[in-house]
């Protein structure tokens, strides 16, 4: 059967095509690089990442954005022979403003070269591009209002100014009158437009309440593409409002597929609360979920009439279960790691002899090079290890394990140099925005010279660290708090829209570049009982 999430760990923002008997799924990567994680399915079930396109400079240069900015939502569709992918670059998130810059990219084969984008506009976000039967093409994003409360036209969240819809063309780009097609429901913050068309409708789906517990599908549709849209008899198609103990949470942000034999799909933004001081918190961040739908009077819902997103759905095939992903050796980075911002990996790692070599840039905190390759946390217990041969000279080098949210939300057991010897430390952001203090909760922790191991246990709400060298494993410091690592601690979930990543950290602030060499790398689920 189909278990959500179908897309485990961070994997927001789902948008789903179908070519032929293939499906695809493309979801939002924020600052981490390169840019779109594409999956593909011939069964809904086992999904293998198969393309992050953006992958060079000309496509996308996140040095600068800050935390949770970066690639938001975009739009995988099929046409004219190729597939097409919408997507924005949004370079400010806090206070009135939004710097949301939306581009197309094109491309014949999926895990092709992608052609230089096409820039678009920069309105709002959370583009999409619908292809109509007549040939048209239509850009549609939702338009952010940067001005006083009141001036918007949604009365519930009026920086959320509605859909807007304009026709575009390769050629011409943008053309013809800009049409405001929706304002949303009472339950605002209006976002995520996606068109589809079936029986002579038009349908509008757009994700609203946010990404947090009130997060929704909701659904219009018109006989014009320009309206005027009449919103779904339940107004929404998913949303896990009101049911805290529901498996699932936080559903909405998805978009629509029919299968070959003509059954009805909805992939969902979805998440998975744990529970830390009787508070929910998604240690896996925003997943993917899909669900069977039916139709009824031309108008979609769940299967089983209810809006709360299944755990579980009936399928052709079976998962697969997950292993232990195991790197004994670095031959090339593994396909599951990413690093931040930078179209310039070379000057952040390389592959020497097997060991992934990561150059010490820049601090934990920085928004331009930080030399951290990491993987997604899918799981909300597992362990993580490496092997790290480093020999810093002084206390502005570390090098190390680590899980990492962001700037503000991190632990890590680093290798430095402290009192004239080499050392281990245990270091953590707790949260602390925006000034992002660091804790140290343990003195430094002298080590012998050569390779050391590194491992972190991290179940549910807690994380603890360990080392070892000789054959003996010690425990490094106290246990951390996970809460800290995720999309509800410090800011909150309207200002934290990744997931926790594992993986292996270098910085060198004095600004010499010195090497640490990672031999070795595992990440092994654990089931709780």
């Amino acid at each position: 059967m189909i278990r959500n999430p179908i897309l485990p760990g961070f994997n927001p923002d789902p948008s789903i095509c179908r070519v032929g008997r293939d499906y695809y799924i493309a979801t939002s990567t924020f600052e981490w690089y390169p840019g779109v994680q594409i999956h593909h399915s011939t069964d809904l079930v086992n999904w293998t990442l198969v393309a992050r396109p953006l992958n060079r400079a000309a496509l996308l240069d996140m040095r600068g954005n800050p935390d949770s900015c970066g690639v938001w939502a975009p739009c995988l569709s099929h046409a004219d022979g190729k597939f097409w992918l919408v997507y924005t670059d949004v370079k400010r998130l806090e206070g009135d403003w939004k710097d949301a810059h939306n581009y197309i990219t094109t491309c014949e084969a999926i895990d092709g070269d992608w052609t230089d984008p096409w820039y678009v506009n920069s309105s709002g976000f959370d583009p999409s591009l619908f292809h109509d039967e007549d040939g048209r093409k239509w850009f549609v994003n939702m338009q952010w209002n940067h001005r006083a409360a009141g001036t918007g036209v949604n009365p519930a969240h009026d920086r959320f100014d509605g859909i807007i819809l304009q026709e575009w063309s390769p050629d011409r780009g943008l053309f013809g009158p800009v049409k405001n097609i929706y304002a949303g429901t009472d339950r605002g913050l209006t976002e995520a437009p996606h068109i589809f068309r079936r029986n002579g409708w038009y349908y509008l789906t757009t994700a609203e309440g946010g990404t947090g517990y009130d997060h929704a599908v909701t659904l219009a549709r018109s006989r014009h593409i320009d309206g005027p849209y009449e919103t779904h008899p339940d107004k929404h198609v998913m949303s896990t409002q009101g049911a805290p103990d529901h498996p699932v949470q936080r559903t909405g942000h998805g978009q629509y597929v029919e299968a070959p034999d003509g059954t009805a799909w909805h992939t969902y933004l979805m998440g998975r609360p744990l529970m830390h001081d009787s508070k929910p918190f998604c240690a896996t961040g925003r997943e993917t979920g899909i669900a069977r739908c039916v139709w009824r009077d031309d108008w979609l819902y769940l299967e089983d009439g209810s809006l709360l997103p299944p755990e579980t759905v009936d399928a052709p095939v079976d998962a697969a279960p997950r292993g232990p992903v195991v790197h004994a050796r670095f031959d090339s980075l593994p396909p599951e790691f990413q690093w931040l911002r930078t179209p310039d990996p070379d000057r952040l790692f390389s592959i020497e002899d097997g060991a992934l070599v990561l150059t010490g840039r820049e601090s934990i905190g920085s928004w331009f090079e930080q030399s951290l390759v990491a993987r997604r946390q899918e799981d909300a217990a597992f362990d993580a290890s490496t092997t790290l041969d480093f020999a810093p000279d002084c206390y502005q080098q570390g090098a190390g394990l680590m899980t990492y949210y962001n700037r503000h939300k991190f632990h890590g057991a680093f290798v430095t140099f402290e009192g004239g010897q080499r050392c281990l430390t245990l270091m953590s952001c707790n949260g602390d925005w925006p000034e992002g203090r660091l804790d140290h909760p343990i003195a430094p922790v002298p080590i012998p010279d050569g390779p050391i191991g590194l491992r972190v246990e991290v179940r549910g709400a807690s994380q603890q660290f360990f080392w070892s060298s000789g054959g003996q494993e010690h425990p490094l410091g106290p246990a951390r708090d996970a809460y800290h690592v995720s999309d509800e601690g410090a800011q909150g979930e309207h200002a934290s829209f990744t997931g926790a990543f594992v993986g292996m950290m270098a910085f060198d602030i004095t600004g010499r570049g010195e090497k640490a060499r990672f031999s070795a790398f595992s990440y092994a689920p654990v089931a709780i009982t």
